[in-house]
């Protein structure tokens, strides 16, 4: 058995990621397996993991060509790390259309991995932590369907953890 005082006295740093089963492979070597997807995340970080991330602040901001960027936000969108969206702008009566770009929830933890703690807001850790619990606790709650075992018992140690 786990000596959860021991452990649980330290302070950790939530690496903690869910990846779906079926693209696992692909969402690694495509973030870890390129420097400019690396970089795209850090950018997102540095503006704040919640805020719109427009395609043209990329190519101004990172040292890559904008095919490069391109093809990166392309790949994490499809392996939904981003959501992509047209955003219309107006200036001098002319309507233009940005590209723009949003972690997803994936793309927030991958996004996390390499933050440092002082880079989130107290809301942001909030949202994540959140986020992240929610998660984690229907993982748990299908996983103990599975191996049929009573729930009430999680409910339990749920309840002693947390006093």
């Amino acid at each position: 058995m786990l000596n959860n005082e021991t452990n649980m006295d330290k302070k950790l740093h939530p690496y903690v990621i869910f990846l779906p089963t079926e693209k696992k492979d692909k969402i690694l070597s495509a973030i870890f397996g390129s420097k400019a997807s690396v970089d795209i995340l850090r950018f997102s970080l540095d503006q704040g993991i919640a805020k719109t991330i427009y395609q043209k602040d990329l190519i101004e901001s990172l040292n890559y060509s904008n095919k490069t960027i391109i093809q990166n936000l392309k790949v994490l969108t499809n392996l939904e790390v981003l959501n992509e969206q047209m955003e219309k702008t107006v200036k001098k009566n002319r309507i233009s259309w940005l590209k723009t770009y949003h972690l997803t929830t994936l793309g927030r933890w991958f996004a996390l991995l390499m933050a440092e703690e002082t880079q989130l807001t107290e809301t942001e850790k909030g949202e994540l932590l959140e986020s992240l619990f929610r998660t984690y606790v229907n993982l748990v709650k299908n996983l103990a369907n599975e191996l049929n075992i009573n729930r009430s018992i999680l409910e339990k140690i749920f309840k002693e953890e947390m006093k």
